[in-house]
């Protein structure tokens, strides 16, 4: 791996917990198994994780209870033990081992760089919301007027602008978890560190919460590690995804990727359930088309004329979408105009085309090693002979 461009590199990492460090290290570099380790009296939470995320991603630690997610996300503040191979973080132009950092650099990266969000909130009740928020620049030693300044900023780009004199029992879970984000961002830390950061919230305000925070990624973007056991919350949240099993990352890719291409039984049942509405996008579900440049095109019986660069001529009533549209956005396009939806790439070609066959092979996929295209196919004629 080549982690000069990633805010955070993961190579090779164990993280193990027990008695001593040296022992365990020993025993992982002579091959030892979690079985001997754990009759040893030590507990593998992570084996040979590696995994760039780079600047300005949202990247979810996804898996089950007990797979190592939380672990590996906190060895990158040092907070789980690296017990063997290296966590890497960006710090200006350089890369911070934080496996082999000394005691002020770590420190360092936790005043300055890296900031972590919690599950539980892990606000001081004798605090108020701007008391809370400002913890960390107050640890920094920056002066009382700036301070406020910026707190007063970050809380209000978190809707808790009226707030600011409230204790945390006066407020919902949902504002709670808010100012923790405030608490976050205030310090301009380049990685946010996000640890289930909403699954102690009912559900709407979950939802809400989850709305809100890719909105603020999109105005303050943050290299951001997200930790959840959710498959829907991983797939809305993450621009990548890594799955962890049993310590051991399984696959990592685009939410798209994990659910066309599940690499295994065990990601197979993560994605099975999935609502794809919200997960593919027009490119991933679409017919391609290969164009002659400048030859007219007939799909579904609509003549279409292209330009030489292969773009749909301006002023032609078929519809056209990106191909990051979401299915759900293609299927109200779809439904509006009765036609089959245009594609383009990003250079504004005409690379594909989405009808009603499309459409329900994508709502009826499984998870499967493919589904079967025919018998979608018929399911849509028929749609269309009634």
């Amino acid at each position: 791996m080549s982690p000069a461009g990633d805010a955070i590199a993961f190579e090779g990492v164990d993280v193990v917990y027990g008695p001593e460090q040296s022992v365990a290290r020993a025993m992982r570099g002579r091959g030892g198994s979690r079985e001997a380790l754990r009759a040893a009296g030590y507990v593998v939470a992570v084996e040979e994780a590696s995994l760039g995320v780079s600047p300005g991603e949202i990247c979810v630690l996804m898996g089950q209870s007990g797979c190592g997610k939380s672990s590996l996300l906190r060895s990158v503040n040092g907070l789980a033990p690296i017990t063997r191979g290296r966590v890497l973080v960006r710090d200006g132009e350089r890369q911070v081992d934080v496996a082999a950092c000394d005691a002020g650099t770590l420190r360092h990266l936790r005043m300055r760089r890296l900031a972590m969000v919690f599950q539980h909130f892990a606000l001081m009740p004798w605090r108020t919301v701007r008391q809370n928020a400002a913890l960390g620049l107050e640890l920094r030693g920056m002066p009382c007027a700036e301070r406020e300044q910026r707190v007063r900023q970050a809380l209000t780009l978190v809707g808790l602008g009226d707030w600011m004199d409230a204790y945390p029992h006066e407020l919902s879970g949902g504002m709670q978890q808010r100012v923790g984000l405030a608490r976050a961002y205030v310090t301009d830390a380049d990685i946010l560190l996000m640890d289930e950061p909403f699954s102690a919230l009912d559900p709407l305000i979950r939802l809400r919460l989850q709305d809100e925070l890719l909105a603020l990624q999109r105005a303050v973007p943050r290299t951001i590690l997200f930790v959840t056991h959710d498959v829907a919350e991983a797939l809305k949240m993450g621009s990548r995804v890594a799955i962890l099993e049993g310590g051991r990352i399984v696959q990592t890719g685009t939410p798209e990727d994990i659910a066309l291409r599940p690499a295994s039984d065990y990601v197979r049942e993560f994605v099975a359930g999935l609502n794809p509405l919200g997960v593919f996008r027009a490119a991933s579900i679409m017919r391609p088309l290969v164009l002659p440049p400048g030859i007219p095109v007939v799909v579904d019986g609509r003549r279409i004329e292209v330009d030489a660069q292969g773009r749909p001529v301006p002023g032609q009533v078929a519809r056209t979408v990106a191909g990051n549209v979401l299915l759900r956005d293609v299927i109200a396009v779809r439904a509006t105009t009765g036609e089959p939806v245009l594609v383009l790439g990003e250079d504004g070609r005409l690379v594909g085309v989405i009808d009603e066959a499309e459409i329900l092979r994508a709502l009826v996929h499984d998870g499967s090693a493919g589904t079967d295209r025919g018998a979608t196919e018929t399911m849509a004629d028929s749609g269309r002979q009634q």
